[in-house]
């Protein structure tokens, strides 16, 4: 049975950091893409970042650039997400997802398959 659990979630005031880690079993997940999305009360779940399996590539929403950072361990099954100089519009339970596809142009990320696996998600609310 494949697994993905978060951890690192908090409460945090704005301008301060958390880190987010995600920890993959069931299976090996060096092939797939790997990545962050979130999801804020009344709203859609969003693509916040991804590393791809192969280039090691990483890629983010403009919301996110420049403030987070994603990184990966193919071989512990890890994915994490460093945040930094957090707002409170980054509040939202974040989930780690694996297994989907990223739709890339000159100016834009955008996913063209949904992930297979996504975790339970973490909670993250930015005080202001």
């Amino acid at each position: 049975q494949v697994q993905l659990v978060e951890s690192g979630g908090g409460l945090v005031q704005a301008g301060g950091s958390l880190r987010l880690s995600c920890a993959a079993s069931g299976r090996t997940f060096s092939s797939y893409n790997m990545g962050w999305f979130r999801q804020a009360p009344g709203k859609e779940r969003e693509f916040v970042a991804a590393m791809g399996w192969s280039s090691g590539r990483s890629y983010y929403a403009d919301s996110v650039k420049g403030r987070f950072t994603i990184s990966r361990d193919n071989a512990k099954n890890t994915v994490s997400l460093q945040m930094n100089s957090l707002k409170p519009e980054d509040t939202a339970v974040y989930y780690c997802a694996a297994d989907f596809r990223l739709l890339l142009t000159t100016t834009t990320v955008s996913i063209s398959k949904p992930p297979s696996y996504w975790g339970q998600g973490t909670q993250v609310t930015v005080s202001s």
